[in-house]
């Protein structure tokens, strides 16, 4: 009897993660980990790179912007090329394409040249995590979903706080330039280990790209974040131009799904939407982006501004959210393999919400304890979401619909942290203005100590917005998968 139940408890278990996966997956991670660095190395670099080519701050902020649209507008595109030309080919050629943006960054020579440099390293950039994320579920399968997510997932939740630190760091005691001459080093590794690791793979069914698809998409994303980051540069609503951006990029956007969903080869499929767990997946991560990527901008602001403290130091600080993400990740994939995404996802959301809710209410002097212990709880919640939640819609998809999946899901991700960091610009930038403090998050000189009180308000009001969001997750992932994949679940 006792032979019985083992025998039937190791044919139930999820098969173990061999050498092939677990390589394939180092690839994806050497990858991701330049993307993922970029996205937020940069930002502690702002006012140095403003002095060094003597422009303002609403110049110079194109640098991160122009980035990010160039993700945005390029990720839909991902899938349809990764069916047209191969998932191998394409994300070798996205990190050639980012590298050589990386390069001429570090090499340029005005403001206009590293903007424009920044938008080619951000078009290579937003094809990588999408290309290596179907090569890893493609080779690993629903079964194994959640442990290789969680091992894609360690650059994606430490990119936010291992890039200040980097970055500050960089800057400091190497130079500006370095802060993007440092992915040199590991893409001529990531290169050549990714030739000789992944295998060739054949294109998908021939299909022609959805030009009317591309041309509403594309665009409706980047003038929808153009319009998004120009409010957020304006600190309110109300310029014409700026509202016109938002409003038509929605209106475009809302056109792509209505005509791709009549569509069989759309750049997105958005049928696969249809189906619950995918759409409790994708508005799931949409929310969790806001909330997350909104709270990277906060947390380091309210170090350098409330607590006065260096870049580097603000980096440091949020290690203990690393920490708390770096514990939880392993422990949230294997748990996601053996007892069901949901039950993972419902459990980081609610830590986070708990962290949150400490953290709205921040004062200048709030015992750094208390803080940190906050962040390490935020960590172990982030490492309990992310991951479980794209497994939980991977698992209920066929092989030849992963890579369209995982475009749409990716640029849901990307347009929700999006938002999330424009509206909490805009909501502490409005609250510190109300509560009569002159400092605002670009401000060049530190705030006298009868202003801290206001300003730590501004925060906490703030991140409250963001606790709001969190609950929102909740509700929705609710209908996330509550029991672990089954063998029906991969073949459905």
């Amino acid at each position: 009897m006792s032979s019985e139940s083992n025998a039937a408890e190791m044919a139930s278990a999820p098969p173990t993660l061999d050498s092939k996966v677990l390589k394939i997956a180092a690839v994806v991670v050497l990858g991701s980990i330049m993307s993922i660095l970029d996205t937020t190395i940069i930002n502690v670099a702002i006012r140095d790179l403003s002095q060094h080519f003597h422009v303002g701050i609403n110049t110079t902020q194109w640098i991160a912007t122009g980035y990010m649209l160039a993700l945005a507008a390029v990720i839909p595109l991902t899938g349809w090329a990764a069916d047209r030309f191969g998932t191998k080919r394409l994300y070798l050629t996205s990190i050639a394409l980012f590298l050589a943006g990386s390069a001429l960054s570090g090499a340029a020579w005005s403001m206009n040249t590293l903007i424009l440099f920044r938008v080619l390293q951000g078009l290579g950039g937003g094809m990588i995590m999408p290309a290596g994320m179907t090569i890893l579920s493609q080779a690993a399968g629903a079964q194994r979903m959640g442990r290789v997510m969680g091992i894609i997932g360690v650059p994606m939740l430490l990119g936010p706080i291992a890039g200040p630190i980097l970055g500050g760091w960089l800057v400091d005691n190497v130079s500006w330039r370095w802060i993007f001459f440092v992915n040199l080093p590991i893409g001529a590794i990531a290169l050549p280990v990714a030739q000789y690791v992944l295998a060739p793979d054949k294109p998908g069914p021939q299909h022609k790209l959805d030009w009317p698809g591309a041309l509403m998409l594309s665009p409706g994303l980047a003038v929808f974040v153009f319009g998004l980051a120009e409010i957020t540069a304006a600190g309110s609503l109300g310029n014409i131009g700026d509202d016109a951006c938002l409003i038509s990029g929605a209106i475009l956007i809302v056109g792509f799904v209505l005509h791709a969903a009549r569509r069989t080869d759309a750049l997105i499929d958005v049928r696969l939407f249809a189906r619950r767990p995918v759409a409790a997946s994708a508005l799931t991560m949409f929310l969790f982006g806001m909330a997350f990527f909104g709270m990277t901008l906060l947390l380091p602001l309210y170090f350098q501004i409330v607590r006065q403290q260096t870049p580097f130091g603000a980096g440091m600080h949020l290690a203990a959210q690393g920490i708390g993400a770096m514990l939880a990740m392993p422990l949230a994939a294997r748990l996601t393999d053996s007892i069901g995404a949901g039950r993972i996802v419902l459990a980081g959301l609610g830590a986070v919400a708990i962290a949150m809710a400490v953290l709205s209410d921040v004062h200048a002097d709030t015992a750094l304890p208390l803080l940190e212990g906050a962040l390490f709880l935020n960590g172990l919640g982030m490492g309990c979401v992310m991951m479980p939640c794209m497994s939980a819609a991977m698992a209920q998809l066929q092989r030849h619909e992963i890579a369209r999946a995982t475009s749409g899901l990716n640029v849901l991700q990307r347009v929700g942290g999006s938002i999330g960091t424009a509206l909490l610009t805009v909501i502490l930038a409005h609250e510190m203005t109300r509560a009569g403090a002159s400092a605002h998050p670009g401000a060049q000189t530190a705030p006298t100590a009868d202003m801290l009180p206001a300003i730590s308000h501004a925060f906490g009001h703030t991140i409250r917005f963001s606790l709001g969001v969190i609950i929102l997750a909740i509700l929705v992932a609710i209908r996330l998968p509550m029991r672990k994949t089954t063998p029906e679940a991969e073949r459905q």
